[in-house]
Order: structure tokens, then sequence, then C-alpha cells
């Protein structure tokens, strides 16, 4: 069964547009210990993103979930075919006496790719698109601050798209995508996209890993 011809089709089939449904639970980002933070980011798919930054020390939680449209409680079926206007983004929250604000978002454009419109990879569609939603003033000034600075410098050699708002609603998705990564490492998409993620982090990143 695990032959060549499988696992291409298996490999070229399977991504994170897998259509499932489940129900999903709204998230209070704003209910917080006074010595945490909220970041809240959207760069493709969002097992990728929780694997990364699940890695970092100072993180205590990531969560996977749906950001920035115009339905209550999504679904990630609904969410799937890009007509809610949702984002697939993860909320995390972090001790800011430990790791920076500035330091996630340098790990956030270092993992994914912000010049791509709506896309990562081969998963395509609004769902998948590069945008940072603040969740206060300061977090604002910072991430805006950064992408003029990538454009100016012309880190990327192209244009970053990534779009700077104001968060919304974060909605959690359903508990099969949490912790995904770490549940299903042998997962095709999971071994061919997110574990050279991963390893780029745990490579460029030694002193912000978790001991």
């Amino acid at each position: 069964m695990k032959d060549s011809v499988l696992l291409f089709l298996a490999l070229i089939s399977l991504n994170c547009n897998t259509k499932l449904r489940s129900n999903t639970m709204p998230d209070n980002y704003a209910v917080l210990n006074p010595n945490t933070e909220v970041a809240i980011f959207a760069g493709g798919c969002f097992w990728c993103t929780e694997a990364v930054f699940l890695q970092l020390e100072g993180v205590k939680e990531v969560k996977p979930g749906y950001i920035g449209g115009n339905l209550e409680n999504p679904t990630y079926e609904e969410i799937c075919t890009g007509k809610t206007g949702h984002a697939e983004a993860v909320r995390i929250i972090f001790d800011p006496t430990k790791i920076k604000y500035e330091e996630l978002l340098e790990v956030f454009f270092a993992t994914h790719d912000p010049t791509t419109l709506n896309q990562q990879g081969a998963d395509r569609g609004t769902q998948y698109r590069s945008e940072i939603f603040v969740t206060n003033e300061a977090q604002k000034q910072i991430a805006q601050r950064y992408v003029n600075q990538l454009n100016k410098d012309n880190v990327f050699g192209k244009k970053v798209v990534t779009v700077v708002s104001n968060a919304p609603t974060f909605y959690i998705a359903e508990d099969y995508h949490i912790n995904y990564y770490n549940r299903n490492k042998n997962q095709s998409y999971c071994s061919y996209v997110i574990t050279p993620k991963v390893e780029k982090v745990k490579e460029k990143y030694k002193d912000k890993l978790k001991k």
C-alpha cells in the first residue's frame, strides 16, 4: 500500500485544503494573565505556523484558528471555501520578558513567503493570506514599521504583501487541528511541508528554542 504511486498521489492531494466539518468556539484573547501578551499571525496553513511557534522559549500556548471573516463560529469546511473571509491563523500567548514581539515577527517572516498574495506553496486562497492581527496599538506600530523596513531594504527581492490589521474575534479551530504536526509527523504534508520549516527554526534560532 505504500508504493511510490500511492505516496505521490497522497502528496499532491493531501494539503491544508482537506474539508472536514466540526464545531469551533470563539476565543477572547483579551482576557489575559497580566504577565502575558497575545500575538496573532496568519501565514498559510496553520498546522505549519503552530508547529513553528510551539518551539520558542517564552511561548506559553499556541492555538490554531480562524480570524478576519464575516461568519460567526466558522467550521474548517466553511473557511476552506474561501468565501467566509477568514484566514487560517494562530493565537500565541507569550511572555514578553522572555521573547519580544519583534522576535516573534522575525520568526514569522522567516518561515513563510510574505510576497505571495493569498498563497503559500500549493495552498491557495484568501484563507492562506499573510496577515498580522494586532491586539494593541504598540503591536500595530511595531508590525507596520517591520513590514515597511522589509520593503525598504528589499529583503525578499519582491514587495511584502503582508497586511497589518486590528484583531477581531479569534475562533479556535476544531480539536483535531490542535498540535497537528506533533501528532501527525509521518503524514506526507507534515513531512514535506512542515518539517523543513521546523528544522529551519531549530537551526537558525537555536538561542530562542525551549530548553
